[in-house]
């Protein structure tokens, strides 16, 4: 059955030339990178969350924001500028994230039990890895595109897999956590060790140089200055349903946790909050490739509202469906915002500052999430005005998107309709 199902996805990541272009395995490799991830952060979560007090649970979960995310916000501008200086060695750059994840999950496996603090360091490592690997992999789509596959569609299908591959050694590593929080880190350290070398066989394409023009450090806030206005609004929208995002995962979380629901344990109701926004996720996903079909603002405005008018119904209805529903929209918005805006960016941005873009809207999201899921730590645990000022903030996101400018170059609607090979020629 096992290699049955791993035939059927093989099928469909090398339709449409996917395979012969070596998009497939880039796909493929996104898988090891989510399921590692995944992997990860459940041996991680037994000993900042469920094995402590609520209130010393919210306490670790703000140090574990603070210590990790405080030098990432000032080391992560730096990730693009020196990715571009390195665009002819993207298989290596790619593999040495997957490698150092690795080698960190090993070392985090022997002291995880004890929760002590030198892990924060070796967090803060992984997640730099992880975005460095996002924001690398990005890059190098344009170069493995089919002829006739359009940008949203290969970004579509690259998030699914890391959806499935996220699932599946979720899973697992659920399983392995039974035994103790070491054995979930194990298990990462073998997914980051075997897309190590996933990453090193991708095609030699990944670091041609063809087409590319070299630019100096020191150009790249200029050339950045000349970004389409719609990347900046496509950028405003995936900033508003990141803070939806991080602050209603924290804020539910711990609500649920202190003051479940009745009818159901509170680790139930959790799991049915992240499994609703999973499901968003995946829909969203699954359905990215429709966005090309429309006119992105109007789709984000549009998500927007609807994601507002969802947060005031569980605000003024508070129960587990009303949440569910709202994690669900929560989800399916934010990886369609985040679909749009990478296909804005592989279309529209010269491939000398590309991956400069990809880091600084990487960054402004993390932090984006990372902000809002500080509020709903900090933020008295009442659903009616947590969920009161999601739907408030929702609205404003909304105002800010509709009053924001729009461009005069190729609209987004344009881009995300546009296979690369016209932007790269």
């Amino acid at each position: 059955m096992g290699g049955a199902g791993v035939r059927r996805i093989r099928r469909v990541t090398h339709a449409q030339g996917m395979g012969e272009s070596g998009l497939a395995k880039l796909i493929e490799l996104n898988a090891f990178h989510a399921g590692g991830d995944a992997a990860m952060a459940i041996g991680l979560a037994g000993t900042l969350f469920f094995a402590v007090p609520s209130g010393e649970a919210r306490g670790r979960v703000a140090l574990y924001l603070l210590i990790t995310m405080a030098p990432f916000a000032v080391v992560a501008p730096l990730i693009g500028p020196f990715l571009d200086r390195f665009r002819r060695g993207r298989r290596w750059a790619i593999g040495s994230t997957m490698a150092v994840r690795a080698f960190f999950c090993w070392v985090m496996a022997g002291g995880v039990a004890t929760g002590a603090l030198w892990l924060y360091p070796l967090v803060f490592g992984c997640l730099i890895a992880s975005k460095a690997h996002n924001v690398t992999r990005a890059a190098a789509v344009p170069r493995l595109l089919p002829d006739g596959v359009a940008l949203v569609t290969a970004n579509s299908r690259i998030s699914l897999a890391g959806s499935i591959g996220a699932g599946v050694v979720g899973a697992a590593a659920g399983g392995l956590a039974y035994f103790g929080p070491q054995w979930p880190l194990r298990f990462a350290f073998v997914v980051f060790a075997a897309g190590t070398v996933a990453a090193i066989l991708l095609p030699a394409r990944v670091d041609s140089a063809e087409g590319e023009e070299d630019v100096r450090i020191a150009d790249i806030g200029r050339r950045l200055r000349g970004i389409s206005p719609s990347i900046g609004l496509a950028l405003r929208a995936n900033v508003a349903f990141r803070v939806l995002s991080g602050f209603l995962l924290m804020f539910m979380a711990f609500l649920l946790r202190e003051v479940p629901l009745p009818g159901w344990s509170a680790t139930v109701q959790v799991g049915a909050v992240v499994g609703a926004a999973g499901a968003g996720n995946l829909v969203g996903t699954a359905l990215g490739a429709l966005a090309r079909a429309r006119r992105p603002e109007l789709v984000v405005s549009v998500l927007l509202g609807v994601t507002a008018v969802v947060a005031a119904l569980a605000a003024t209805f508070y129960g587990l469906v009303t949440v569910a529903v709202l994690a669900f929209a929560a989800g399916f918005a934010q990886q369609a915002g985040k679909l749009s805006l990478d296909a804005l960016i592989q279309h529209e941005v010269p491939e000398s500052v590309r991956t400069s873009v990809f880091a600084r809207s990487e960054t402004l999201i993390q932090l984006a999430w990372v902000v809002g899921g500080g509020i709903g730590i900090v933020l008295p645990l009442i659903p009616q005005l947590g969920l009161g000022l999601c739907a408030a903030g929702l609205a404003a996101g909304l105002v800010v998107v509709l009053r924001a400018p729009r461009g005069s170059a190729s609209t987004p609607a344009e881009a995300l309709r546009t296979p690369t090979g016209a932007a790269d020629r």
